[in-house]
């Protein structure tokens, strides 16, 4: 089920925007280059429940009315307007309670003048009657009925359609699933949908130094945290993502495992190996298929992106590579990987919102070079938003555990004084 290019390979695509060439490539051009060469998944019909957090492939038309039929919205009495117009406190207007309706009952019945039913909310509307009556209202009688106070014609009851016509888009292509929509697809008798499916994600981290969490570590051993963060930065995207753990340096267990995860992925996510030192074994193995790139982004300036299998590149697995440090890496994911994920999934846009914030602290930024810095971002009660700016640079990784938003600082920008107003990334975790 991997993405259909739109012409020609991920390659070929990576290479018409000038990735891979010895100047560092601005971001947009890069993206634009990646992006394009990508269509999202082909869709499925799914039901309803399954089809939460997915992307409608096509727009939704309601069967029939929401409500499908008159029914009482509270417990009351219901009776016919006329009947009770003229009730007073100190004159009520007595009816004769004919019968007991419940949510459940079917049979249509009729009210005659001076007649009520006792209903509870649910209940199908007799035939004439156009009003419940509360019964704080009343008496609360049961074979008869006194109304204390009139209520206006139309009071407690919900008529067909009242909410959604028949023929009503419900949802439009490209909208999320959500538990609210699920209930309205439900109530208009809908119980399958066509979605884009959420992709699936396989995330390999790649080093002979790795070992996985559990200890501490030490000279020649790192500990494993990007496969972890990044399959769960995955889920956060909404694809089904999956943690293969640590590939040593080993280029035919690399070869290996690759072949392997074709099959189960939509997108393969590696990180470790993407720079030019005597260990970085990814970028050496892969640089037939994967066009490595020096962006002018910071702290994350070397990604790949590229396929793997299929003929020439075309209609295989993309994968994106990503660098070895934890905070480049969940940097290069937010650049890279997430937008890949959510144009598989069909979303749009692929990109998280941004605002316009009011800095509260100077902050000097790498000349040439795109920032994203970890940040807190607050919607200030008179309208706008402030941001303070967190821990960046080599301290990235501790800064993105507390950030709410992404300060985004241009390549022009060598310093951005407190009180200027700067772009932030608004990260939607659930916290």
């Amino acid at each position: 089920m991997t993405a259909v290019p739109a012409t020609g390979s991920h390659h070929d695509a990576a290479r018409d925007a000038g990735i891979g060439s010895n100047a560092r490539v601005p971001l947009a051009d890069y993206l634009a280059g990646v992006l394009r060469g990508l269509r999202p998944l082909p869709p499925l019909d799914l039901e309803i429940t399954a089809a939460h957090g997915n992307v409608l492939a096509e727009d939704v038309v309601g069967p029939g009315p929401v409500p499908a039929f008159d029914h009482s919205a509270i417990d009351g009495y219901a009776a016919r307007f006329d009947d009770i117009s003229d009730a007073q406190p100190g004159r009520p207007v007595r009816l004769s309670v004919v019968g007991d309706l419940v949510a459940s009952s079917w049979r249509p019945v009729r009210l005659t003048p001076g007649t009520c039913f006792s209903v509870a909310a649910g209940a199908l509307m007799p035939v004439s009657a156009d009003v419940v009556v509360p019964p704080g209202m009343t008496d609360q009688g049961m074979a008869a009925v006194e109304v204390y106070h009139p209520t206006k014609r139309g009071h407690g009851v919900r008529r067909a359609g009242d909410e959604l016509p028949a023929g009503a888009v419900l949802a439009r292509a490209g909208a999320y699933v959500t538990p609210p929509l699920v209930s309205v697809l439900a109530a208009s008798g809908i119980g399958h949908v066509v979605v884009r499916p959420s992709p699936r994600v396989v995330v390999i981290a790649t080093g002979d130094e790795l070992v996985d969490v559990g200890r501490a570590s030490q000279p020649g051993q790192v500990v494993d945290a990007n496969s972890h963060a990044l399959t769960a930065a995955a889920a956060e995207a909404g694809a089904h993502a999956y943690r293969v753990g640590i590939c040593d340096d080993d280029p035919e267990g690399l070869r290996g495992l690759l072949d392997d995860q074709m099959l189960r992925a939509d997108l393969i996510i590696t990180t470790g190996g993407t720079g030019t030192g005597p260990g970085d074994m990814v970028r050496r193995i892969l640089s037939r298929s994967v066009v490595f790139s020096d962006l002018s982004v910071y702290p994350c300036s070397s990604l790949g992106y590229g396929t793997i299998g299929g003929a020439n590149g075309a209609n295989g697995v993309p994968i994106v590579c990503l660098p070895g440090d934890p905070g480049a890496a969940l940097i290069g994911f937010e650049v890279l990987a997430r937008p890949v994920i959510q144009l598989l999934a069909g979303a749009d846009p692929v990109f998280r919102p941004s605002v316009r914030a009011h800095l509260l602290e100077t902050v000097s930024s790498p000349s040439g070079m795109r920032e994203f810095r970890p940040a807190y971002i607050t919607e200030r009660r008179g309208g706008g938003y402030t941001v303070m700016p967190l821990a960046g640079g080599p301290y990235t990784l501790s800064g993105l555990a507390d950030a709410n938003g992404l300060m985004v600082l241009g390549e022009k920008v060598i310093s951005a004084a407190a009180g200027s107003t700067v772009d932030v990334i608004m990260l939607d975790r659930r916290r």
